[in-house]
């Protein structure tokens, strides 16, 4: 006789629908943790050797410092840091960063391209002194010449571009002994010593009249009290930062330029982050760019008043003579430009170079280079 064997139990097909939603949200919650420590371990774990710009002006502060040593950070999950220095700390010219970045011993520099130019002329284009007066412009024609900057830093440095932005307007700051004197103009520069900091400024001083004289951002202060120079040339509201006024009399408001700076990484280091790693900071960079742009035009009409009478948010005004420009004084910036800048910068930099120029920021100003 077959022993009868307890028939086998089936699970129940009506199992409450709570106990299935609550099986479902604990996976969901299971694969979630797992997808969260997945993406976070996607980023790539380095500290970055970094070079800023100036530690005292805002850009430094309030841009490029808080990318690197908070942003980065607090989205990477610690994954990204920084060892950030600025050009005074570090003690090097811009061309002499970005050779120590070619070589790896830096990861990432923030570089004016006007301080790089030495061993990559084309760099210089965005900021040929005194050939564009509008900010508007600026921003166009910056946009017009970004394949050529990222072109020249791949090649001369072995580098990628990840921001392109720039400082307030560059104008020149002259001592001219009272500032009960008015009645001033460009003219008034012939025969005086003006600080340059890039060759295209030396052209643009030489064809004003003056006689150019390199210097550190950080040695204009005494070099103006000492009479090496006459006169400054610098960002509008870095030289409020840096107390030009107590020691020039005037701000004479022609636009050399608005000293274009880039941040580049070193390709090698690039190539080794994740795809995660590399969007990352790419994304981030994009953000601080736009607000870069936006706050120095800002900075630039309020760099306007704090040089001279004022209100001044940042404190005192700086009591400077204003020296708006007159039809003779933009001829004679015409002449500069045209005779001296653009011509000498085509030469150095080459026919081809000047063609691009041409065909990019030439085409935004309805203004050609020469081509040899």
């Amino acid at each position: 006789m077959k022993k009868l064997m307890p028939a086998p139990v089936r699970a129940s097909v009506k199992t409450p629908v709570r106990a299935v939603a609550t099986a479902v949200a604990v996976i969901a919650t299971f694969a979630g943790g797992l997808s969260t420590s997945a993406v976070a371990a996607e980023y790539t774990k380095k500290q970055w050797q970094v070079v800023g710009t100036w530690a005292s002006l805002e850009n430094y502060k309030e841009h490029e410092n808080p990318y690197w040593t908070k942003t980065l950070p607090e989205l990477s999950g610690g994954a990204i840091t920084a060892n950030m220095k600025d050009y005074t700390n570090v003690g090097m010219s811009g061309f002499e960063t970005m050779r120590l970045l070619k070589l790896g011993t830096f990861d990432a520099v923030h570089a004016l391209t006007s301080y790089t130019a030495q061993d990559a002329p084309a760099l210089e284009g965005i900021d040929l002194a005194g050939v564009i007066q509008d900010f508007g412009k600026y921003r166009e024609a910056m946009a017009a010449y970004k394949p050529v900057i990222e072109r020249e830093l791949k090649e001369k440095f072995n580098a990628k571009m990840l921001m392109l932005y720039t400082f307030p307007k560059q104008q020149f700051f002259c001592n001219f002994g009272s500032k009960d004197e008015t009645n001033v103009h460009l003219k008034d520069l012939e025969g005086r010593k003006l600080r340059t900091y890039s060759t295209s400024i030396g052209d643009f001083i030489e064809g004003l009249g003056g006689s150019a004289v390199t210097l550190p951002f950080a040695e204009v202060v005494p070099a103006l009290q000492k009479g090496v120079a006459d006169c400054g040339a610098t960002g509008v509201m870095p030289a409020y930062n840096a107390k030009w006024y107590q020691v020039v009399t005037h701000n004479v408001r022609v636009n050399i330029g608005f000293a274009a700076t880039f941040l580049a990484v070193n390709q090698k280091t690039w190539d080794t982050l994740s795809p995660e790693t590399q969007q990352l900071m790419m994304d981030e960079a994009a953000k601080v760019e736009d607000a870069i742009w936006e706050s120095t035009e800002a900075l630039n009409a309020e760099a306007a008043l704090c040089n001279t009478d004022g209100p001044c948010s940042k404190g005192e005004p700086g009591g400077m003579v204003a020296v708006e420009l007159n039809d003779d004084d933009k001829a004679r910036v015409d002449v500069a430009v045209n005779d001296f800048v653009l011509k000498r910068w085509a030469k150095r930099c080459g026919k081809q170079c000047a063609m691009d120029w041409n065909d990019s920021i030439g085409k935004v100003l309805g203004v050609q280079a020469p081509v040899e």
